[in-house]
């Protein structure tokens, strides 16, 4: 498994309509779009998100950058998102209970 977290800034007050956004509009459709296993977004704080988007292996999160930059850049349109940092590696060690499957709707 090879994993990508990405870092984004907006502006104060503006991540909590991204991600409301990305909630109804992309997180169904980006594991199939893009390949991944798991996608995750996370609030954390001052106007900054993460993602977390876990791929079968490397060449699958390669695969995905296309799509990825699209989605930044329609985004990066409508809340003023930018990508501020992005670490990818392999994953070393992995454990998920059966709560990981299950969607994390978001919530205002």
């Amino acid at each position: 498994m090879y994993a990508v977290v990405r870092h984004y800034s907006t502006a104060p007050g503006s991540v909590e309509a991204m991600v409301s956004a990305v909630d109804h509009e992309y997180a169904d459709r980006v594991p199939q779009e893009v390949g991944a296993v798991l996608y995750s977004a996370v609030d954390t704080g001052d106007g900054t998100a993460i993602t977390i988007t876990i791929y079968d292996d490397e060449e699958a999160a390669v695969r995905s950058e296309a799509t990825v930059a699209e989605l930044q850049r329609d985004l990066g349109e409508r809340f003023g998102v930018e990508q501020t940092a992005a670490h990818r590696g392999e994953v070393v060690v992995s454990r998920a209970s059966e709560a990981v499957a299950r969607p994390v709707r978001f919530r205002p």
